[in-house]
């Protein structure tokens, strides 16, 4: 009976979810309560579906392989305050819990949702300050491969903006999720699919015009991105009105993107992202 129950619970999440895979993982916790949180903070809607059994402990994660994976799933559990085999939840998450669900810890080192690597017996932990050094670095790519687009139009390069917006696509394809803070991860997950096709878009014609209206909608994008990383210098958030559109750049001087010399110095700075 119990499996025809995790069947049936399978099947109907994975009917919701595209390209849906599935895994069972072991999560702490200690009653129903516990459950409501650790689906609710796993779970995203069309992309993944946890489903915490409290008498057997363990999770059953369905999700959709092309847009997250189990440790993405199990880093947002950690941080609602749930432990399991691949994430220990920060102390202060676990405090934080009603007196009911706080489980027995096996492991109790204060940490900010490590990750626990086994390898030859040996326990290593990632903490988050690499993990935000990778996040960093993940995205980085992303940003200078947008400013390299950016300088193709202001020049009125649309051969050198088809180039440009190839190795954007790279860089999008190349980044590891699961090295991304949640916060940014939830970003990337939205605007994922906008920066792709715009990338796309830009490439697939030498249109400068068709190029530049593409440019708004990935600049608009890429600032919900940059809003919410750390960088370690200011990026400047600049509009034209004449364009009615956006972008951004590295220094605070107007190179306006969506004229180029005709209207080089049209727009002004909105804001400074530090």
């Amino acid at each position: 009976m119990m499996v025809a129950l995790i069947v049936l619970a399978i099947t109907q999440s994975n009917a919701q979810i595209k390209n849906a895979k599935t895994d069972i993982v072991k999560v702490y916790g200690s009653c129903g309560m516990c459950k409501s949180k650790i689906d609710k903070a796993g779970s995203l809607k069309n992309i993944a579906q946890v489903d915490w059994n409290k008498e057997t402990k363990m999770a059953t994660l369905s999700y959709d392989a092309t847009k997250t994976n189990p440790e993405e799933i199990l880093k947002r559990i950690a941080l609602a305050g749930y432990d399991s085999d691949v994430f220990l939840a920060p102390d202060k998450a676990y405090s934080s819990l009603d007196d009911c669900c706080q489980y027995d810890r096996e492991a109790k080192v204060a940490v900010k949702a490590e990750r626990k690597i086994e390898m030859a017996g040996m326990t290593v932990s990632n903490s988050t300050s690499v993990t935000q050094n990778q996040e960093i670095n993940e995205l980085q790519s992303v940003f200078e491969s947008y400013f390299l687009l950016k300088e193709a139009l202001i020049k009125s390069d649309s051969q050198l903006a088809v180039a440009k917006s190839q190795e954007l696509l790279t860089a999008i394809t190349a980044v590891k999720m699961e090295t991304l803070t949640t916060d940014v991860h939830m970003v990337w997950m939205k605007v994922l699919n906008g920066l792709t096709a715009d990338a796309k878009s830009i490439s697939a014609t030498k249109d400068i015009k068709k190029q530049r209206d593409s440019f708004k909608l990935l600049s608009k994008n890429t600032y919900e991105l940059i809003k919410v990383s750390k960088l370690s210098e200011p990026v400047y958030y600049e509009y034209c009105p004449m364009a009615d559109a956006s972008w951004l750049s590295k220094e605070s001087a107007i190179k306006n993107p969506y004229y180029g010399s005709q209207m080089l110095s049209c727009g002004k700075v909105m804001e400074t992202i530090k």
